[in-house]
């Protein structure tokens, strides 16, 4: 029988239990009833190295594979260096620089993070489209997830939807931060119908954000932040909302002579791999820029 070699493309499956139809036993893994209704259409779902319809019940010991094949990614590809972490079948991990756009635009085709993506696929020969499972504001820095084929992609997205993925930044703050530590619970909204900025206001989503101090200087802190929500802006928010705005965020404080951009730095993630379940983690160094900020801080 030919089985197939799981590989980029091809995702396996061994059955333990018995007496679960294919499609039941899809969804114990987690394959959502959007990419199996997909596959299922497409017959690349195979138990045993064929084709099988849905409801066959299974036995101990089959193996289950779903094929996602080759993809065609219509993002230009432009030679933009990207810093590459980790890399598998799965995922690709980056350590995201500074004043880069992640996502094309109608005005702004060219020179994004996603064009630099495609070029290294291309280079490559990954036949992949580009699947951001995580984002960065543009002036942020550090880790950001692509997952390679849409079974990584929904696995990852159901760890962050359940807030199950351990997310942490360093930022550099105004002023000196009482607290050694502590959680802000305040919900987050849109200050005006066509506003970017956002505010804590009883009306928004529930937003938690814990921090820690790691360092205090003179008329600065560097600490260290979890977020165990998503919201839009939220680290800079938060930390606004309590006194502590970040050095160099235009938005929710003034500009600094000694950094181009918000002074915030996502250092750190603990994520079950989409395939192996294994819990993974990631770190990304400090990026120049915030260690010239603090060498300043540090002297005052």
């Amino acid at each position: 029988m030919d089985l197939f070699k799981e590989s980029e493309d091809v995702v396996i499956f061994r059955v333990n239990k018995e007496d679960l139809n294919l499609e039941e036993f899809l969804f114990n893994m987690d394959v959502s009833g959007r990419l199996f209704r997909k596959l299922y259409k497409e017959k690349n779902i195979f138990v045993n190295g064929k084709f099988r319809r849905k409801g066959l019940t299974l036995n101990a010991g089959d193996l289950v594979s779903i094929c996602m094949g080759k993809e065609q990614e219509n993002i230009t590809p432009d030679p933009i260096p990207i810093n590459i972490i980790y890399e598998d079948f799965d995922l690709l991990i980056l350590n995201k620089q500074s004043n880069i756009v992640v996502h094309p635009t109608k005005s702004h085709q060219h020179n994004t993070l996603s064009n630099g993506i495609s070029y290294y696929f291309k280079e490559k020969g990954i036949d992949k489209k580009i699947r951001f499972v995580n984002r960065l504001d543009m002036d942020t820095t550090g880790i950001l997830i692509v997952a390679k084929n849409p079974f990584s992609h929904q696995q990852m997205a159901l760890q962050f939807e359940a807030n199950e993925v351990e997310k942490r930044y360093l930022a550099i703050v105004s002023g000196v931060v009482e607290k050694d530590e502590d959680l802000i619970d305040l919900p987050i909204g849109r200050e005006e119908d066509k506003s970017i900025r956002k505010v804590v206001t009883e009306e928004g989503q529930k937003a938690l954000t814990k921090y820690k101090v790691i360092e205090r200087y003179r008329n600065a802190t560097l600490v260290d932040v979890q977020i165990f929500t998503g919201r839009s802006h939220q680290i800079r928010v938060h930390l606004h909302h309590i006194g502590h705005p970040i050095i160099g965020d235009t938005l929710y404080n003034e500009e600094s002579p000694y950094i181009k951009r918000q002074a915030l730095h996502s250092h750190y993630l603990n994520v079950r791999h989409p395939r192996t379940k294994e819990e993974i983690e990631f770190k990304a160094p400090l990026p120049k820029d915030m260690e010239e900020l603090i060498g300043i801080l540090s002297k005052e």
